[in-house]
């Protein structure tokens, strides 16, 4: 019973993860190509530089410049926003697992409580202690491989 209730509760705070993932690598994704659209705007516009340079007035070359400039600056934003995405994605990610440690081993030792309180302890009760912990999350991690893949479709 105290089984089910940590893996219910374990696989409620994780419903959503495997969505905000995908949407987030969605995100990153869409900054990538944002940032090498405007990585080659940069090309374009320094390649026209060189070309014409000898030919502008010193107000165009700044002109020119300017733009230059202006589209490395957004080339910056979008990469520091992908790194920001990043990071939060893997601070997302991470309070998951810590949040699992701590429920595994309150678990285990709810567990070892219980089954310590019986007169159950034989040598081959720890064996069978050991089987039903790993049983148990061997049946969170396939749940949550499920949910992942179900998400990617």
């Amino acid at each position: 019973m105290a089984t089910a209730m940590y893996l219910e509760h374990y696989l409620d705070s994780i419903e959503n993860l495997p969505c905000e993932l995908q949407r987030n690598f969605q995100l990153m994704r869409e900054l990538d190509q944002r940032t090498e659209d405007k990585k080659a705007e940069i090309d374009s516009l320094a390649a026209a530089y060189i070309e014409s340079v000898k030919n502008m007035l010193p107000e165009e070359r700044v002109e020119h410049l300017r733009k230059i400039q202006s589209a490395y600056s957004k080339c910056k934003e979008y990469s520091d926003d992908k790194v920001q995405l990043a990071m939060q994605t893997y601070e997302m990610v991470d309070k998951h697992i810590r949040r699992l440690d701590a429920d595994l081993a309150r678990f285990e030792a709810d567990l070892k409580d219980k089954l310590e309180g019986s007169d159950f302890e034989t040598s081959g009760s720890r064996s069978l202690k050991s089987g039903y912990i790993l049983n148990n999350w061997e049946s969170l991690f396939q749940h949550l491989e499920y949910q992942t893949r179900k998400a990617e479709m």
